[in-house]
């Protein structure tokens, strides 16, 4: 465990200034979860810069301000750290990733699991906010697991949701495609539209999203009209599907290039150009993904040896993208 103050370090006046309202807000004491908190002094580490030390002047302890982070207490530089993890996601072995850095396989073990719980509080930060307007791509790629397996039984699927004006990657979710795994991405998306006034959702010719969307959350309108009211999305909730090939075809047999698969609420007022349905975006993070993973790359022999391994890899590109 990283020592908070060292020996070695240059003098320091010690400070018992009461922290600013904004300082406050960010750090609360993590023993008691006080707001009476002082910044005492500013000590440094040995790789990592300087850092500050507080107190809680209810608890009486002191904490850094890395406390219960995933990056606490370790020693080694974080531009290192990086540099190793980058390694492996690029396809280098653990074995040979230990001996090309002098590091061993336990602590690049431990790295890789401490960078991939950041993905949590990244999510749960986000979702406090609320968003006027959304505008979400969803699409999946895969890797083969363990042995070569037919794309339908590979358990390496992953699905991404992603925002389209800051490229926020709202889900990574990794397992078969089946419903359920399509359902833990349905789930986070509900929650968003629960954080916005509107929020529309693009995919390439997969039909599960509007399903799912469509069962977890549809509405009855009632239009005053006889008869059963029909279901619809809720207000403000768009989902458009752009079509690739040639499969789905019209009436008239001509290529439906963009579908509603899902009735609309009636009062929904957002308007979507035919030019705006697309996934150009998330379809360019996979192919990031594909450059930066080597068990996700075309036209290769290249495997993830685990779902605990290829979930891990791209937790850390999560946390780093």
């Amino acid at each position: 465990m990283e020592s908070l103050v060292h020996s070695n370090e240059p003098s320091l006046a010690p400070s018992s200034e009461p922290v600013s309202t904004a300082e406050l807000n960010r750090y609360l004491c993590p023993h008691c979860y006080s707001k009476k908190v002082t910044l005492k002094r500013s000590y440094s580490t040995k790789n990592n810069g300087a850092r500050q030390l507080y107190f809680c002047q209810d608890c009486k302890r002191y904490f850094s301000e890395t406390y219960g982070s995933p990056i606490a207490g370790l020693n080694t530089s974080l531009s290192k750290i990086c540099e190793v993890l980058k390694a492996r996601t690029s396809g280098m072995s653990l074995n040979r990733t230990a001996h090309v850095f002098g590091i061993s396989k336990n602590t690049i073990i431990n790295w890789e699991k401490r960078l991939g719980q950041l993905k949590e509080p990244l999510f749960l930060y986000a979702l406090v906010h609320n968003f006027l307007q959304l505008i979400l791509e969803g699409d999946e790629l895969y890797t083969r697991v363990e042995k070569n397996k037919p794309p339908s039984e590979s358990e390496g699927w992953t699905i991404v949701l992603m925002e389209r004006a800051t490229r926020f990657i709202w889900t990574l979710e990794c397992g078969e495609k089946q419903r359920k795994l399509f359902l833990e991405a349905v789930v986070t998306l509900v929650d968003i539209f629960d954080q916005s006034e509107e929020l529309v959702l693009f995919t390439d010719g997969e039909r599960s999203y509007s399903q799912l969307v469509f069962a977890i959350c549809h509405e009855l309108f009632y239009s005053g009209q006889p008869g059963r009211p029909p279901q619809v999305l809720p207000k403000n909730l768009v989902i458009r599907l752009k079509n690739k090939s040639s499969q789905r075809r019209d009436s008239q047999g001509k290529l439906q290039k963009v579908e509603k698969p899902k009735r609309e609420h009636p009062e929904t007022s957002i308007s979507i150009e035919e030019r705006e349905v697309h996934a150009n975006h998330v379809e360019a993070f996979n192919s990031s993904l594909r450059r930066d993973l080597s068990a996700f790359r075309r036209r290769t022999n290249t495997y993830a040896k685990s779902m605990r391994i290829a979930t891990e890899s791209i937790r850390y590109i999560l946390v780093n993208s």
